[in-house]
């Protein structure tokens, strides 16, 4: 088993309607950013197992019940790990699509390079202001995942690079959907 320990402060400030994809379980961005946060997932036992802080609904992230350009955030904590290279395209292209012109989305996860056979493991001590969480996450796949490669799924779905922190095998990428000129 890869086990990766790593500490992360989130220090941005989402501001405005959050939508957290895979924001079951322990539920960071629910207990950082509260009651401006819908934490969808698609399992209910993830959903039980949060904390009450925000709004959470039962939801596939690849058919988001969100009509266009209804959050002014959207963002993924550690949640792409677990989906395939196909399903983070369309989660992200749904992400996008649900996401306001000049919002972002602001993604939190690791480079995974074998968690097959053996499981891999990420043990996390997240800051946020005065609130620490310690949490792991753990997955059994056969898709690699690297910063690179969901870069790559962010600009095919028309997204806009704002910044990439990488460390340790962490990465925090944040992206911008911006208007199009017609």
């Amino acid at each position: 088993m890869t086990v990766q320990r790593t500490k992360i402060e989130i220090i941005e400030n989402l501001n405005g309607s959050i939508l957290d994809i895979g924001g079951g379980g322990e539920g960071v961005i629910g207990q950082i950013y509260g009651k401006k946060v819908i934490a969808i997932d698609n399992r209910q036992e993830e959903l039980d197992e949060a904390p009450d802080c925000c709004q959470k609904e039962l939801m596939d992230a690849t058919e988001l019940l969100f009509p266009d350009e209804s959050f002014d955030q959207v963002t993924f904590f550690y949640s792409l790990m677990y989906m395939t290279e196909e399903i983070q395209h369309r989660a992200i292209c749904e992400a996008a699509r649900v996401l306001k012109v000049n919002g972002s989305i602001n993604i939190w996860d690791c480079d995974i390079h074998a968690a097959y056979p053996k499981p891999f493991v990420v043990d996390l001590d997240i800051r946020s202001g005065n609130k620490s969480i310690h949490t792991s996450y753990g997955i059994v796949k056969k898709d690699k995942q690297s910063s690179d490669s969901i870069t790559q799924a962010l600009k095919r779905a028309g997204l806009k690079l704002v910044f990439l922190r990488e460390e340790d095998g962490h990465f925090h990428i944040q992206c911008a959907k911006e208007e199009v000129n017609s």
